[in-house]
């Protein structure tokens, strides 16, 4: 039994599938109090500035096991530099006994590749944030061009293969792809009291490449047969746009991939202020 085409996409969807106070100061009192001094008319006209540090954790991302944390910091009243790590360790796929249970019993292949795969990522985003809001420093809705660098690790993704004597065996490929993606987020983040801020990401698409090398290596050595027939199993596998190259010996198989990458960033993050 072969591998379904929709395997990889259902993959691909789940890949797709992150108070510093300034306080007025006076100048000691002079002698004669009634006598005001330059500091003391002063200090009443300056303003506490608020809070321009923000930490954050992505909520939504804890869902699918994702956690992501983000710096931010206000340089100036409308702009701010932000920086976001996001890990997933390896594991199942989220959701995968829910996943099963819509697959059904009709689709074995697709159910074994639901069971048996793990999958892990990792991400760094840096962006610079233009508050449109006349309140600034990090409250209000913004525009956010950004870079991300992803990679991707997948585990024990199985292929089946025939022998000459239509005898079914499988193979497990493994290995990572690196994605490099540039976007514009929009989003909106609000002040909740003195030190806690919610950071609705809205929209957030990104595009750019991205390329990865998976391998495998078989219980025992393949026959001329059954290297063909696992050789056609991988170039079947529909990937749209994407560049692939395939390897196979009597020792080991391979699936290089090389193309576009494209991805968006949604979600709801709440923090604290300083």
């Amino acid at each position: 039994m072969k591998m379904k085409i929709k395997s990889f996409y259902l993959i691909a969807l789940i890949l797709f599938g992150s108070t510093i106070k300034l306080n007025a100061q006076t100048e000691p009192a002079a002698a004669d109090s009634s006598i005001s001094t330059p500091a003391d008319s002063t200090s009443k006209n300056i303003k506490l500035k608020p809070p321009s540090n923000f930490i954050k954790i992505n909520l939504t991302g804890l869902i699918l096991k994702n956690y992501s944390l983000q710096y931010e910091r206000a340089i100036t009243k409308s702009i701010s530099l932000a920086v976001a790590f996001r890990t997933m360790p390896v594991s199942t796929i989220p959701f995968k006994n829910q996943i099963i249970k819509i697959v059904g019993t009709d689709d074995p292949d697709t159910k074994e590749t639901i069971e048996k795969l793990r999958l892990g990522n990792f991400a760094i985003t840096p962006e610079i944030r233009f508050y449109l809001s006349r309140k600034g420093y990090g409250r209000g809705f913004y525009i956010a061009p950004f870079y991300r660098y992803a990679k991707f690790t997948v585990n024990n993704m199985p292929f089946t293969y025939e022998d000459i004597s239509h005898v079914q065996n499988k193979i497990n490929l493994s290995g990572d792809f690196t994605a490099n993606t540039g976007g514009i987020l929009f989003g909106v983040q609000k002040a909740i009291g003195k030190h806690i801020c919610l950071d609705w990401w809205l929209l957030g698409p990104h595009y750019g490449s991205g390329n990865g090398n998976f391998t495998g290596v078989p219980n025992q050595p393949l026959t001329q047969e059954e290297q063909d027939d696992l050789r056609q199993q991988l170039e079947d596998l529909d990937i749209p746009l994407i560049n692939k190259t395939v390897n196979v010996s009597a020792n080991s198989a391979s699936m290089k991939l090389d193309g576009p990458w494209a991805g968006i960033r949604s979600g709801l993050s709440i923090g604290v202020r300083f």
